[in-house]
């Protein structure tokens, strides 16, 4: 098997501040974290920002930049910026920081979809900012757009014209297809990466049978061009990553995904993630990926090309 792929999801618009007070929020924290989370195993860094003051998920360029160089100074892994945000942010707000840093690799949803986050507001009791309880208990009525024309728009600015490659991720089957019909116009081309996302309400559930199915399907689609990776929200995480790195996948862990360790115990760190799937995946006899290899892998075009 190829080395595995370890990314970490720093911190996203998922989980609020109120969920865990481990959770980085200023770009001091989000820095430190993420180089705490390199040093551990993780090749990739997958990125989003919050606003200092009240850790709302934030889509502005200077939130970004206020730690983006900083890492790029300082560790040699792949910084992966969403372009997913938020739900609800508009396209052009989730374009503007990748537009802006021209990173060498961006996630990309291939799909409109329900996003449904609030059954986690029935386990706060006490709400930090007066935004995040109307965050979460909205998203019963929260789309989450991602159409054909903002798939195309995406693949366009940020791959055709600014050279990055794509986490693509895929919540459920369907994804998988819209992915083959870009393939197909030619807007996308491999090497793949492709992000299997299990456990969100609203996406395909975090069960093996369905990440077996995913891969399938993804083989059927895409045959030898492509690379899959395992996502899995909450107290799936651990378990399915397991299974993804047995199948001769990559994995993603972080704080993003999941604020846990173990049942019932808060992760204290982004690195502590990376560090326990990093010893996991060793002892199934896989070896973990340097950012170089990542790289080489993925066919990502160096941090020297890009604005950061």
């Amino acid at each position: 098997m190829s080395p595995i792929v370890i990314t970490c999801a720093v911190t996203g618009s998922i989980h609020t501040p109120s969920m865990s007070p481990y959770l980085p929020v200023t770009p001091d924290q989000i820095a430190e974290q993420a180089l705490a989370a390199a040093e551990a195993g993780a090749a990739i860094l997958h990125l989003h920002a919050r606003d200092p003051a009240d850790g709302r998920p934030s889509a502005a360029p200077e939130h970004y930049m206020a730690y983006l160089p900083r890492l790029k100074q300082a560790t040699g892994a792949v910084l992966n910026l969403t372009t997913g945000g938020s739900a609800v942010m508009s396209l052009e707000e989730r374009l503007a920081a990748p537009k802006r840093a021209e990173p060498e690799m961006c996630s990309l949803n291939m799909g409109t979809m329900n996003f449904a986050l609030y059954p986690a507001a029935a386990r706060i009791t006490d709400w930090k900012h007066d935004w995040e309880r109307p965050f979460l208990e909205g998203s019963d009525d929260l789309v989450f757009k991602n159409t054909p024309r903002d798939i195309a728009r995406v693949l366009t600015e940020m791959g055709q014209d600014r050279g990055a490659r794509f986490e693509f991720e895929c919540y459920e089957v369907g994804h998988l297809y819209m992915l083959r019909h870009f393939v197909d116009r030619g807007l996308v081309e491999g090497p793949l990466f492709i992000q299997f996302v299990l456990g969100v309400l609203g996406g395909i559930g975090a069960d093996p049978e369905n990440l077996m199915h995913m891969k399938r399907m993804a083989d059927r689609l895409f045959g030898e061009n492509y690379a899959f990776s395992v996502l899995a929200a909450g107290r799936h995480q651990v378990p399915l990553t397991t299974m993804a790195a047995t199948l001769g996948g990559h994995v993603r862990v972080g704080l993003e995904d999941s604020l846990t360790i173990a049942r019932g115990t808060l992760a204290r760190s982004n690195a502590e993630q990376v560090a326990k799937i990093r010893r996991i995946v060793e002892e199934l006899g896989r070896t973990v990926a340097t950012p170089d290899e990542a790289r080489a892998m993925l066919g990502l075009k160096g941090a020297d090309r890009t604005a950061i």
